[in-house]
């Protein structure tokens, strides 16, 4: 089993923020989509998303901490792999002899009844209480889950602004439609519980890392989308209704009269669903697309006369 932090290259001392980083610089370079000649690239990748997952919640990172839990989240041992206390040697308890528990073990010279120690520890357990079985206390480890499956998932911009179903194919074969959760963004990771891979103490879980795939022209600015707009010259100077596409569907927006390029209008309720509810919005750049060598328009740039100084705020 490995070590969490090893896995990631950071500190036991390392802030949530530290692991976050590290982890996603990691899912970055590892991603199957980029290591498609290097199976052994998913291999790690995996490794680093179990590693992420135990560390970023804070009771498992804790427990690991305290030894409660092995690298891969399963409980450690009371006294290691029950092997024995102490090194002592002989019969193991409840093999043999009076009383299930009084076997002997060498405590500085003198026999010792163990039975007696346990009934102390557990409460009265009574003689012979631990015998044979010795009450599934110091046997090991409980049975292990099988390891977690990680995925990879692509998501277009538009169904990741809408929260769209993404359908998805597990290593078993099935098929299922995932729910985005309320402010997905890429390196957003979804547990599937028990669609990992199958072991004795039950299936782990799929673990499914998203990517937002770039949009042709939107762009996101935290939950806001934006979007640059051409419209013509004839539409600045008279204004007018323009049809703008949104993730959702085109909607007919004002340009007021005499609008220049760079002027910023707003569509509330357009962009990506908020964790905490509500939505963003669509901020609406506003750019004045010139047609190159028409006369028309040149000859009126030349009679048209104009004597501002646009600049003359930048003192120039």
């Amino acid at each position: 089993m490995a070590d969490p932090y090893q896995t990631l290259g950071v500190s036991r001392t390392a802030s949530e923020a530290d692991i976050k980083k590290a982890y996603r610089k990691l899912a970055k370079e590892l991603h199957p989509d980029r290591n498609k000649d290097n199976p052994k690239a998913a291999e790690k990748f995996s490794q680093v998303t179990n590693a992420y997952d135990l560390l970023n919640d804070k009771d498992k990172r804790a427990r690991f901490d305290r030894g409660e839990i092995d690298g891969d989240g399963n409980p450690t041992s009371p006294f290691g792999y029950g092997g024995g206390f102490g090194g002592a040697t002989g019969p193991r308890p409840g093999a043999g002899g009076s009383g299930g528990f009084r076997q002997q073990f060498d405590f500085g010279g003198e026999g010792a009844d163990m039975s007696d120690i346990f009934e102390g520890m557990f409460g009265g357990a009574g003689r012979g209480g631990f015998s044979g079985s010795f009450g599934g206390f110091g046997r090991g480890r409980s049975a292990a889950k099988g390891a977690n499956t990680a995925y990879a998932l692509r998501v277009p911009f538009v169904d990741a602004a809408t929260l769209s179903p993404q359908r998805i194919t597990l290593g078993d074969g099935k098929t299922i439609d995932l729910k985005l959760p309320a402010g997905v963004e890429s390196g957003t990771q979804m547990r599937l519980g028990g669609k990992g891979e199958p072991g004795p103490g039950g299936a782990g879980d799929a673990i499914i890392t998203i990517e937002v795939v770039p949009h042709a022209f939107f762009t996101r600015d935290g939950d806001d989308v934006r979007l640059d707009l051409p419209i013509s010259l004839t539409e600045a100077v008279l204004g007018g209704q323009v049809k703008v596409p949104t993730v959702e569907r085109p909607v007919m927006l004002t340009v007021p009269k005499g609008t220049s390029s760079g002027k910023t209008l707003r569509l509330k309720g357009k962009g990506f669903h908020k964790k905490d509810g509500g939505r963003g919005d669509q901020l609406i750049t506003l750019m004045i697309d010139i047609p190159a060598d028409d006369a028309a328009l040149q000859r009126f740039a030349t009679e048209w006369p104009d004597g501002r100084n646009p600049r003359a705020a930048m003192g120039v």
